[in-house]
């Protein structure tokens, strides 16, 4: 199957939807009863004048979060591609983010991370373009608005600002000129938001909009214990991954290696903004992006066959086992 995907052939995109399915499989089967979809955040939800809380069956639920999940792994694929992080063109970017994004059952149904992930590849776009803009002042306006729409659908959005912030210090020489535009985007969408807020009579209730971000970094997480053994091959992934990229990386161009630094950012930040809202699984979605950039990277340089397809096999495997087996 890795080897498949090694070539970038649109034939491939028929064995994506194949394999698409076949992660999601065990969870369409036992289905649960009842699915909630919430799209945006409490202080936004008036903003939606809509019933659609309950307007997908448990089904239709999953089938549309998996149609999402595959237009985003071929915008993904085309994003590594272009820039070419990998180095040459393939579709393990996209086969990656198919698997990383069904590696929990809550990653499986209709989330607003899962809609965020659209506006990180859309920021993506932007940030690897910094480098060899001659203007990036405009650039950092727009990144600055679509992490404000991003905080309007999850609130935990609003730290990607950082990811912002620290592209323009590997991406370009310091000019604060660019820093001040990426926040008046950010402040443009929440001034026409306090707008609303005002023409409502709600004004002196905007600043509890921030409150959450005060919330007490927790000192434990609570995690089912087998979902542990799903990561046991994520994590033996990452490390030969790190190594792989530690054997090349200062042969790399500049702008390859401070893109990668920007995607490890990207994943401790995303990953450790999960503390803003009552912790649920479907957070790390946010994660997924970069994770299948690392795990593409190790598949497509990997070199003993039948040990990178024993362990894509063991990855697959343990996702759908888990997906049968709730315990």
């Amino acid at each position: 199957m890795i080897n498949l995907f090694r070539i970038y052939n649109p034939i491939n995109i028929v064995w994506l939807a194949f394999v698409l399915l076949v992660v999601r499989l065990g969870y369409i089967i036992k289905a649960p009863d009842h699915l909630d979809f919430i799209f945006v955040e409490s202080f936004t939800r008036s903003l939606v004048p809509v019933a659609y809380e309950n307007a997908f069956s448990p089904t239709a639920n999953i089938l549309l979060a998996a149609g999402l999940v595959f237009g985003q792994a071929i915008i993904f694929n085309y994003l590594i591609n272009f820039y070419n992080l990998l180095g040459k063109p393939s579709f393990l970017p996209a086969l990656m983010y198919v698997v990383a994004s069904s590696m929990f059952t809550p990653f499986l149904m209709l989330s607003p991370p899962l809609i965020c992930n659209f506006l990180i590849l859309w920021m993506l776009f932007k940030l690897f373009g910094l480098y060899k803009t001659d203007n990036a002042k405009s650039a950092a306006y727009d990144l600055g608005m679509i992490v404000a729409v991003g905080s309007l659908i999850y609130l935990p959005f609003v730290y990607l600002m950082l990811v912002v912030w620290l592209a323009l210090i590997l991406f370009r020489p310091f000019d604060i000129r660019d820093w001040i535009a990426s926040v008046f985007g950010y402040v443009t969408v929440f001034f026409f938001l306090a707008v609303y807020y005002y023409l409502n009579n709600r004004l002196q209730t905007f600043y509890t909009i921030w409150l959450p971000l005060g919330t007490k970094f927790p000192n434990s997480i609570h995690i089912n214990q087998w979902n542990y053994l799903i990561l046991a091959p994520v994590l033996l992934i990452f490390v030969l991954c790190f190594f792989k990229i530690q054997q090349i990386f200062y042969k790399s161009y500049v702008q390859i290696r401070k893109s990668y630094q920007l995607l490890l950012l990207l994943f401790i930040i995303a990953g450790l903004a999960f503390y803003v809202k009552e912790f649920r699984l479907s957070h790390f979605l946010l994660c997924v992006v970069p994770t299948a950039v690392f795990f593409a990277y190790y598949f497509l340089y990997a070199t003993k066959r039948w040990f990178y397809e024993l362990l894509f096999v063991l990855l697959v495997g343990s996702i759908i086992y888990f997906q049968f087996n709730t315990f």
